[in-house]
């Protein structure tokens, strides 16, 4: 893995850290169980994976073409998607509650 890999996923890191310390909705309810005398202490864990794309791959993957993992949606397979609306992530350009089935 190189440097800039590795700096780059560092950056999502922080992105996805941003993220959630700036939710307000996130904020809301942490403030709703403290009014009922609770503490709390929020520990996430996220896990990026990676897989190397060769060549071809990256050009089916930016035309209309099908991914092996899912269909393509922009520079998402159905398979990111999931993942990031795992974590409450909204994708732009993405229909609001989209494949909600896929989040179950």
């Amino acid at each position: 893995m190189t440097s800039r890999l590795r700096e780059l996923i560092q950056q999502l890191g922080e992105a996805i850290h941003e993220s959630v310390i700036e939710s307000e909705q996130i904020a809301g309810v942490v403030q709703d169980i403290r009014k009922h005398g609770f503490d709390v202490l929020l520990m996430l864990e996220a896990t990026i994976g990676l897989n190397e794309v060769a060549a071809k791959g990256v050009e089916a993957a930016s035309g209309d073409a099908a991914s092996e993992e899912g269909e393509s949606t922009g520079p998402f397979t159905s398979n990111d998607l999931h993942f990031l609306r795992s974590l409450r992530i909204s994708v732009e350009g993405e229909e609001e509650g989209a494949s909600e089935s896929d989040t179950e």
